[in-house]
């Protein structure tokens, strides 16, 4: 296998803005986003009439994750990403609803229990949200706010 520094720097920099705990995440969700395309491939093989069924099956279970938008296309599905993906972790979900200063403090809150999906503590960094779900995505924890932090204590 022959390294390359773009590539290098290129899974480094997704794994620092998503807050992956080690590449292995990073090839899991690479190789979950090369299955789908494969299967999105494969029934573009087919012909009309043999597709039709799969491919609304395959549309509704990608719509039901938020990878694809609805109304969308095989050609939309070929061209998700990795980043798509990584996009439905609960983790990147808390980040961006919570306000954490980080991916890896919002990997905390969810690890450590501060996290339900409705009436279910989701310990789970890496679960992928259902868009149904995200509605119900509640923090357990009060972060402390930067003009609190700011603000000098009345001793």
């Amino acid at each position: 296998m022959i390294w390359t520094t773009d590539q290098l720097n290129a899974e480094l920099y997704i794994m620092g803005s998503y807050g992956l705990r080690n590449k292995r995440e990073l090839w899991k969700a690479q190789t979950e986003v090369a299955r789908i395309r494969n299967q999105a491939r494969a029934l573009l093989a087919l012909s009309a009439e043999a597709r039709a069924e799969k491919e609304k099956r395959l549309l509704n279970f990608l719509n039901r994750l938020g990878l694809a938008k609805e109304g969308a296309t095989l050609d939309d599905i070929l061209n998700l990403k990795v980043e798509d993906l990584l996009e439905r972790r609960l983790q990147t979900i808390v980040m961006k609803k919570s306000g954490t200063k980080s991916p890896y403090q919002a990997r905390q809150m969810v690890s450590h229990g501060h996290v339900s999906i409705g009436s279910r503590k989701v310990n789970i960094p890496g679960y992928l949200v259902r868009t149904e779900e995200e509605p119900q995505i509640l923090l357990h924890i009060e972060l402390p706010s930067a003009a609190a932090a700011a603000q000098p204590s009345a001793s």
